[in-house]
């Protein structure tokens, strides 16, 4: 997936080593830096509030999809079973998450996320909003949602099978 600079691109900074991305980069190459950097700029917001940026994410899920079991919330945000109790059990010490026995199937455990986890993540979602809003200061009001809208259609419907997280 190498991307050759091209002849009116900036030379990379100082270094940095590795390719640059350019226009006619390919569109995977492109996303990937875009996260990369947005990833960046978020974890360092998350850590601000004590957390990394995949708990963050793992309460933010807990959030918009509330009733999940561990297991479904690991398939939505692609983290094997090992990783996603490791998350699990590091909120839970914290007073973040508790985790409840399933009414349909007393072995499943559904995580809820607590008033404290809420109030967290409720903080650490206004300061990405603020980092995101800043990233894409340069562009109209009709490009972000454009942007928005073509990332939905990428994303679509289908689960994933890995993790950028």
């Amino acid at each position: 997936m190498r991307s050759q600079p091209s002849r009116s691109q900036p030379s990379p900074e100082p270094g940095v080593a590795g390719p640059v991305p350019s226009l006619d980069s390919e569109i995977t190459w492109l996303l990937h830096r875009a996260a990369q950097r947005l990833r960046a700029a978020t974890g360092e917001v998350a850590e601000q509030h004590d957390l990394t940026l995949r708990e963050y994410i793992v309460l933010s899920a807990l959030d918009k999809s509330p009733g999940l079991t561990q297991g479904e919330l690991g398939r939505s945000l692609g983290l094997d079973k090992t990783t996603l109790m490791s998350e699990l059990d590091r909120l839970e010490r914290r007073g973040l998450v508790e985790r409840r026995h399933a009414a349909r199937d007393r072995r499943l455990r559904i995580p809820v996320i607590t008033g404290e986890g809420d109030t967290v993540r409720a903080k650490v979602a206004a300061a990405c909003a603020a980092v995101e809003a800043s990233v894409l200061d340069g562009f109209g009001g009709d490009q972000v949602r454009d942007l928005r809208r073509m990332l939905f259609a990428i994303i679509g419907d289908a689960e994933d099978r890995g993790s950028c997280l």
